[in-house]
């Protein structure tokens, strides 16, 4: 069972008005993202050892409430679907209250150092098998014929 991320806002993350900006958010995806990789076994530092980068292909945000100064941020990490090549990862934000605050996605690949693309169930399938028992969507089986 994966442990929500907690985030306590700092500061510094508000702006003008009091309020977080908008593009912390996406930095509290990330930190989520890497202590799920955490959870699951695989740090985000043993990846990078073995060589494999994992950028960012896609984000959405959608915000639902704002946050302030001292807001503490429940961040729930899931893998939506994972089929070798794309992981799309959901998160779900909440306030210490239960409040929903943010609702968002992100969509990562998995590249070597040179930048080709990796396909992880033939190159590294012991991360395919860790990320792919944690999707929500399973990868369907191919049929030979």
């Amino acid at each position: 069972m994966i442990k929500p991320y907690r985030h306590k806002v700092q500061y510094y993350e508000t702006d003008k008005m009091g309020i977080v900006h908008h593009s912390n958010y996406i930095r509290w995806m990330e930190e989520a993202r890497i202590d799920f990789l955490d959870q699951i076994g695989w740090s985000f530092d043993r990846i990078e050892q073995m060589g494999i980068v994992s950028p960012v292909m896609y984000v959405d945000c959608r915000y639902r409430v704002s946050t302030v100064f001292a807001d503490e941020i429940t961040i729930l990490p899931q893998v939506e679907a994972f089929h070798g090549v794309r992981l799309k990862m959901y998160y779900e934000m909440r306030r210490q209250d239960g409040t929903l605050v943010c609702q968002a996605r992100s969509e990562h690949c998995f590249l070597d150092r040179e930048g080709k693309l990796l396909r992880m169930q033939t190159a590294y399938p012991e991360l395919y098998a860790a990320l792919a028992a944690q999707a929500v969507e399973q990868p369907e089986t191919k049929r030979r014929r």
